[in-house]
């Protein structure tokens, strides 16, 4: 599907859909899928009955997996988003931002 372009831990930006514009970190990333979990974006709801487990009950918010090509990596400068591509640095291969040319990673 996608390329390790985007890892758990990155800082990304919300392209598109209701949470637009916002800003998380990759909790996980589902590569055969096609899919990752930001923390704090696409928050679902799950309404939970009591039971032995958790007598009180609730409502359980949880970040719910999200298309991979609806975020994208934030510029390490200025926080907006940016596109990745792959140098070598002292002999490393290293992931860089093409907007301001900061390294991600290494």
């Amino acid at each position: 599907m996608a390329s390790a372009k985007i890892k758990k831990g990155d800082k990304v930006v919300v392209l598109s859909g209701k949470d637009k514009g916002q800003t998380g970190t990759v909790q996980k990333v589902m590569p055969k899928d096609g899919k990752v979990v930001v923390e704090g974006v696409n928050v679902m709801t799950r309404h939970r009955k009591p039971s032995q487990a958790n007598p009180q009950g609730g409502i359980d918010r949880m970040p719910a997996p999200m298309a991979i090509s609806k975020v994208a990596v934030a510029d390490p400068k200025d926080g907006k988003p940016t596109r990745v591509r792959f140098e070598e640095k002292d002999g490393k291969k290293v992931r860089v931002a093409v907007k301001s040319g900061e390294t991600i990673d290494g």
